[in-house]
């Protein structure tokens, strides 16, 4: 899974990473003292007025200058930047963790020792789980450890622009590691001194892209990114035309994975070597890398996803009619994740899977064929640049013998006639040629390989499906995701029962319950992936809960009745699922006993 590092405590500093996300990110939450506004842009008004307006040349260290920069300041500006502290210091690999106590600790008291407060507020702890989260950390700074003001600089700027966007633009963001990206490298550093590649603080857009999605973005610093993504023996894994260097790495693991047949990391010794000395790969036995058809099979994938085999043998069925289907349902079902993990398993590693997002600005230009601006010479010039579409296509033909994919997440986002224009009929007509729109005469006649294969997931919670004409929907069969039909109903249970979460009621049974409620809303159902994360304790489910599922069906229940809101506690559906539980326990026992006296 991406970049996630496993064993050695690491589970507790992804925790730790998380609950840094919740409270900062997606409340106003304080990560030491739960229930106390901290996070507030008011609060990150302040620590930019005195800490990023005001820098401090003066003074024998960070520490020292931060504590003449806070003098004065109120009790929660000192409290924030010891928790952002905290988030930067979780990171950060080969400091020792009572280093990184000490230090979070002394911010502190620094209020404490000032005199120009005469009330003395209480002493603020860094929470002893919180504490031992501290070690051991995920990036390795090197020589940027002595420039954490730029570094926290960086990180103050970038949580006050997050709090200048809507709470739905927030979660989109969350719920996307590619536009999650997007936002964080386009900021602009109001401080002026920040966001440029030359800055000393550009290492902590690293460490916010695996705190906040360590899934899909590798805990490893910019130069070795770099090194990783270009180094020769990767280089047969990487999609043609691909720029983003975190999309080369996601590639370049994959193809490891695939060859490897194992989850491994990059500071791995063996895969260490090939990308810093140019030794040759573990897999390589003289004649090249070692090429694996299928890396799993049919049963294993099904059992990975928790979903049938037959259910995944009926897509596949549907895949081979057609060429293009939709996975549509509520969000947290599963869709994307099925539709990558079912298409790698059907193209094998000598196809390709490629996935991109529509949105609503997202044009025929972007994914099929358009004209961009590019320098040559010092002159400005338009380019006619191939999309994702012509990219796969070309792919396709120079391996026809394999199968290639084309997943198109949130299909119904985007604008479709104007996105795919004059492709409409080649979905159709595989067999038949057009002229794309930007073909000049000479040009040969278009057409859709055999062996291109698209699907498209679809959210049925946005209403935007209903732009969706039929004209699309008769080249497409769509596949239902629905937390309370069949397959999907029973994937959060057979989740939990591979890996038992840390409560003694039923997760399964609460959420059974919260849809039951949400009957009259089918779109608005609760997706089983909100839970299917490691570590699920009881504070994690009530975080989950609080941050994730409760804002979602407020949205949906918008300008109903407010008390059919309360019906969505969780402490009353804990007991509704637990009640639940305990008369099916009874009624399953009643029966056994009927049964036996007849």
């Amino acid at each position: 899974m991406g970049g996630r590092k496993t064993g050695n405590g690491f589970e507790n500093v992804y925790k730790a990473a998380q609950a840094w996300v919740d409270c900062a990110l997606q409340a106003d939450d304080s990560l030491f003292t739960p229930g106390t506004t901290i996070w507030t842009p008011r609060n990150l008004a302040e620590l930019r007025q005195c800490f990023l307006d005001q820098p401090n040349t003066k003074g024998n260290g960070f520490h020292d200058k931060l504590e003449k920069q806070l003098a004065g300041q109120p009790a929660e500006v000192y409290q924030l930047i010891s928790e952002a502290l905290y988030g930067h210091y979780l990171s950060v690999w080969g400091m020792k963790a009572d280093t990184k106590r000490d230090r979070i600790s002394d911010v502190l008291s620094f209020r404490r020792q000032d005199d120009g407060h005469t009330d003395s507020p209480e002493r603020v702890n860094i929470p002893p789980a919180l504490a031992d989260a501290l070690q051991p950390g995920f990036i390795n700074i090197g020589q940027g450890a002595a420039l954490i003001d730029s570094q926290l600089a960086t990180l103050i700027e970038f949580v006050e622009q997050w709090k200048e966007k809507e709470q739905g633009e927030q979660q989109i963001l969350l719920n996307d590691p590619w536009m999650f990206k997007n936002f964080l490298f386009s900021l602009s550093g109001k401080s002026q001194t920040l966001f440029n590649k030359d800055s000393s603080g550009w290492i902590e857009r690293e460490i916010l892209l695996h705190v906040v999605h360590p899934d899909t973005f590798e805990a490893i610093g910019t130069n070795a990114k770099n090194a990783i993504s270009s180094a020769t023996a990767f280089a047969h894994f990487l999609v043609p035309d691909t720029q983003d260097v975190d999309r080369k790495l996601e590639q370049i693991r994959r193809g490891i994975e695939k060859e490897l047949n194992r989850d491994f990391d990059f500071y791995d010794p063996d895969i260490e070597g090939v990308w810093k000395s140019g030794q040759p790969p573990p897999w390589d036995t003289g004649n090249g890398p070692v090429k694996v058809s299928r890396p799993i099979s049919l049963d294993a994938l099904a059992e990975s996803v928790y979903l049938p085999v037959g259910f995944l043998e009926e897509i596949n069925t549907l895949l081979e009619d057609k060429k293009q289907a939709i996975f549509q349902g509520p969000p947290g079902t599963g869709k994307t994740y099925v539709a990558q993990k079912l298409a790698e398993y059907i193209a094998g590693s000598e196809g390709s899977v490629t996935l991109v997002q529509f949105h609503p600005s997202y044009a025929y230009e972007d994914f099929v064929q358009g004209y961009r601006p590019d320098q040559k010479d010092g002159n400005l010039v338009y380019d006619l640049q191939s999309g994702p579409l012509l990219r796969v296509t070309e792919q396709a033909r120079a391996k026809s013998d394999a199968k290639h994919f084309l997943i198109i997440d949130e299909i119904n986002r985007g604008n479709l006639a104007k996105v795919f224009g004059e492709l409409y009929f080649l979905l159709e007509y595989r067999d038949e040629e057009i002229r794309l729109q930007y073909q000049v005469e000479d040009d040969k006649p278009f057409a859709l390989p055999d062996n291109l294969y698209i699907i498209g997931t679809m959210n049925t919670a946005d209403r935007s499906i209903a732009l969706v004409d039929m004209a699309l929907r008769r080249r497409f069969y769509f596949v239902e995701f629905h937390p309370d039909k069949d397959p999907v109903k029973d994937v959060l249970r057979k989740y939990l029962e591979k890996n038992p979460p840390a409560v003694d009621w039923d997760i399964a049974g609460l959420v059974d319950r919260a849809n039951e409620l949400l009957s009259d809303e089918p779109h608005a159902a609760i997706g089983p992936s909100h839970f299917m994360k490691p570590g699920l304790d009881e504070t994690a489910v009530e975080r989950i809960w609080k941050y994730g599922v409760l804002p979602y069906i407020e949205e949906r229940l918008f300008g109903q009745d407010d008390s059919r809101l309360a019906d969505f506690d969780l402490s009353k559906l804990r007991q509704a699922a637990t009640a639940n539980s305990a008369n099916g326990d009874q009624d399953g026992n009643g029966s056994g006993n009927d049964a036996s006296s007849d």
